[in-house]
Parts: C-alpha cells; structure tokens; sequence
C-alpha cells in the first residue's frame, strides 16, 4: 500500500473517530442531563465507530489512529521512523477536524478551547492505565486477525471509559484534539501535557511486557 493512501486512512480514520467522540458526546449532553447516561450514551458511540474504522483501516494503514500505537510499532520496527512521525502528524491533524466537524455538524463554534478540568495523579495514573491495556489488547490479538483486535479494541475503550476516573483517553492524538472542544468530551488545555506523558509511559510500559509475553509478533501493526 502506497505511503500517502496510509496516511490519507490515518487521517480520514482518526478524523471520524474525534467527530464521533465529540459529536456523541454533545447529543448525549444535549438529550440528558444525567452525566451517568451522558457517559453511557459516548461510551457506546465510540467502542462501535473503533470497531468500525480499525476493520475498515487496518488493512491499508494499520488502522493506528494514536500516536501511543504508532510510538510502539516504531520500537518494534514494524514502520519506519520517518512513516512514524509522518503518521503522527497526520493523526493529530485529523484529529483536530473531526472535532471542528463536531462542533460545525451541531451548530457550535467551530474554534473554542476545552473547559472540563481533568487533572491530578489519579487521572495520571488512569491514563497511564488506559494506555497500558490498549497496548496490550493491540498486541494480544494480532495474531487473531483484524476482527478480533477491532472487537478488543471496542470492547477495552468501551470498559475502560467506566474503569478509570479520566474516561480512558489512552491516545495523545485525542488528548489534543479534545482541548479544542468545551464540550462534554473536552478537557482544559493545560491539562494535556501530563496526560500525554502518562500515556506513553503506560504505552512504554505495554511494550515491554508484551515483548516478554508475545516474543513472536505474527502481523505487523
């Protein structure tokens, strides 16, 4: 597969999956006024649209959509560092008009900053967390196949959004994204910094044991 068709599905592919996070989690605040529905309702929005993108992505680009996720396939010399850095960009890029398409699809102003204060060593640690178990759901069941990884996916965001006190961002490339929204999925801007190191620690940390535990990667990322 060519390099730019990779990067255009990184791109398209993480757009969506930031439109979807967003936009559900604007209709779920609009609809309801129970922050626990809220939640729910987001929840349900963005382990379906993972499943969704990563079956249709993952045969073209790896269906990354995470900067964590590309960090860890570049250590493990599955894409090349210059195809890394290329991804990442076009994640964070994507990323951030899948929430201005959010914002322009419900009315909103497209340009605004996240409000929602989402700090503290807890949350840290919960990214860390997040991180940690997305790795390793990644990693464990390559060798299963695009559906099984797609479905563990989906089904680890979705638990690990009710398991860990920050909701489970567990992807730099969101962190970011989501500063640029007030809304219900946002978070301040001066908040990101921690959590992204967070991530990749938990993601650095995912590497490791999965090394150990899966010393024979059968497909690449």
């Amino acid at each position: 597969m060519t390099l730019g068709r990779r990067l255009v599905a990184e791109g398209l592919g993480s757009a969506l999956l930031l439109a979807v996070v967003v936009g559900s989690g604007i209709m779920a605040e609009r609809l309801s006024h129970d922050i626990a529905l809220a939640l729910l309702c987001n929840t349900a929005a963005t382990a379906a649209i993972l499943v969704v993108l990563i079956i249709v992505f993952a045969p073209i680009s790896g269906a990354h959509f995470n900067p964590a996720v590309t960090l860890v396939a570049a250590l493990s010399r599955r894409v090349s560092p210059l195809h890394a850095f290329l991804y990442v960009i076009v994640q964070i890029a994507g990323a951030v008009i899948g929430v201005w398409l959010a914002h322009a699809m419900f009315g909103d102003p497209i340009f605004a900053l996240g409000v929602k204060v989402r700090t503290g060593p807890g949350q840290w640690l919960s990214e860390g967390v997040a991180t940690f178990g997305l790795i390793l759901a990644i990693l464990g069941t390559l060798q299963h196949g695009i559906k099984t990884t797609a479905a563990s996916v989906g089904l680890y965001i979705g638990a690990a959004y009710w398991f860990t006190a920050s909701t489970s961002f567990a992807n730099p490339a969101v962190t970011i994204a989501r500063a640029l929204t007030p809304s219900f999925a946002g978070i301040r801007p001066e908040d990101v910094a921690p959590f992204i190191a967070a991530q990749i620690v938990g993601a650095l940390a995912a590497a490791a044991v999965t090394r150990w535990l899966f010393p024979r990667p059968a497909l690449s990322v």
